[in-house]
């Protein structure tokens, strides 16, 4: 019964290829990207997180790519098939347990997208004399507007993810996925325009290495994890549902160059304005709510587009939240005792009431720290720096010396020009690169 859940597949290699855009192109982009970049010295991070996101981020996507297909099962049924009666096995149930943390708080932010989206519809966040960090302090610290943003945020999901891969998940990314990068632009041409602009360009495209640091190293390892939607198996479980006929290296090189522009053009629109405003680059997490605004204020039918983007960029956070919800269910689901929508719901509905903390981190509890950190925080924290590096070197480890080598190769070449010269460059960065790279950051945090 473990392969109940392969009856669904992508339609085709675009569905595959913006879906898996999807789950990485969201909040790790769009989002986390410009204030981690803010508060980890602009221009020196990004291309540190370019070159972790290459060299790193790439092979250990194409890795999760070969192990899905080529077991054709979601994440925990995957190393089982591959390495039977193991510990091997907890590397997917790691990737189950770290997509259900890190939706514990990235629902949280979906939620104030949400919310943000309400309220740009009528017009009601654009404003003469409007204090843009007042507004998005009084959202966050409204214990009941954050539940509802996050309580119907969490339905949404549901109801995509328990309509299953094609109708639910596929058909909402080909539509919208392309409408968020013409957004994006339009923004990014509005913020280049700005007086004093090119101060916020220079932070951030040119390299100040004096201000890395072991943490920003760290940060920008765990952000072309994050970013990628890596090292939690939610790639295995995506790719688990792929043809044969669809090259998993041109559909990892894809995703990456996306995520790669993506987190240029949110670059690029939220730095500017942050100099030409007079804004703190290193604002944290509101930084984008308190950004955006002031940049549609500048333009002509504003609240229109502000609106407008608020909702496509509503769709990008839920298309990254699909496959942390996806990983779950898929595993829920696998021995098929259970059917996919009452796993769905209940999912739902256990996710919620794991987020009510990181949700009340700037109400309620605002004075429970954790190391000096809010809940929302520490849980993001553990996640992006600890989970998600410790999945990939396990991941890492797997497919070089357990996975059958034979298998990995044929994954590899299927359905591409042969270039085993590529193959021996894959094989070293993830023997050698990859996992010295993970504990050498490790080790500098220590």
């Amino acid at each position: 019964m473990e392969e109940k859940n392969r009856t669904e597949q992508w339609s085709s290699k675009l569905g595959f290829i913006l879906s898996s855009a999807g789950a990485a192109i969201g909040l790790g982009a769009i989002w986390k990207f410009p204030y981690v970049t803010g508060m980890s010295g602009g221009g020196a991070f990004f291309l540190l997180f370019i070159v972790f996101t290459l060299v790193i981020g790439l092979p250990m996507l194409l890795s999760e790519f070969i192990i899905g297909r080529g077991t054709g099962r979601e994440a925990i049924s995957a190393y089982k098939k591959l390495a039977p009666d193991s510990v091997w096995v907890w590397i997917g149930r790691l990737g189950v347990l770290g997509c259900f943390l890190l939706l514990s708080f990235y629902s949280v932010v979906g939620g104030w997208v949400l919310v943000y989206s309400g309220l740009a519809i009528p017009g009601n966040v654009i404003g003469d004399g409007t204090n843009y960090g007042e507004l998005f302090g009084s959202v966050i610290g409204s214990v009941w507007i954050t539940l509802l943003g996050l309580l119907l945020f969490t339905i949404i999901n549901v109801i995509v993810i328990a309509s299953g891969i094609q109708n639910g998940i596929e058909r909402a990314n080909k539509y919208m996925m392309p409408l968020l990068f013409i957004f994006f632009i339009i923004l990014v041409v509005r913020s280049l325009t700005l007086d004093g602009a090119m101060e916020g360009v220079k932070f951030f495209l040119a390299p100040d290495f004096s201000k890395i640091t072991g943490e920003s190293v760290l940060y920008a390892l765990g952000q072309s994890f994050f970013s990628l939607a890596v090292g939690f198996s939610c790639m295995v479980t995506y790719s688990s549902y792929l043809k044969k006929d669809v090259s998993l290296r041109s559909s990892a090189a894809s995703v990456v160059g996306m995520n790669i522009f993506v987190s240029l053009l949110a670059g690029l629109a939220i730095f500017p304005v942050v100099f030409a405003f007079g804004l703190a680059p290193d604002e944290g997490p509101g930084l984008l709510f308190m950004v955006l605004p002031e940049v549609f204020g500048q333009m002509p039918f504003g609240e229109l587009f502000l609106a407008l983007f608020l909702l496509l960029f509503l769709f990008a956070t839920l298309t990254s939240s699909f496959s942390l919800y996806e990983i779950i269910v898929a595993a829920l689901t696998a021995n098929g005792k259970r059917t996919r929508k009452t796993v769905a719901w209940l999912t739902g509905l256990i996710v919620f009431v794991a987020a009510i903390p990181s949700a009340m981190s700037s109400s309620l509890l605002e004075s429970f720290m954790i190391n000096g950190k809010s809940i929302f925080d520490s849980t993001d924290y553990l996640v992006s720096n600890i989970l998600l590096p410790l999945g990939n070197l396990l991941i890492a480890v797997f497919i070089i010396h357990r996975m059958d080598r034979e298998l990995v190769k044929q994954e590899f070449h299927l359905s591409t020009n042969d270039s085993p010269g590529l193959f021996r460059v894959w094989l070293v960065l993830m023997t050698v690169v990859v996992p010295l790279t993970i504990a050498a950051v490790f080790i500098n945090n220590l």
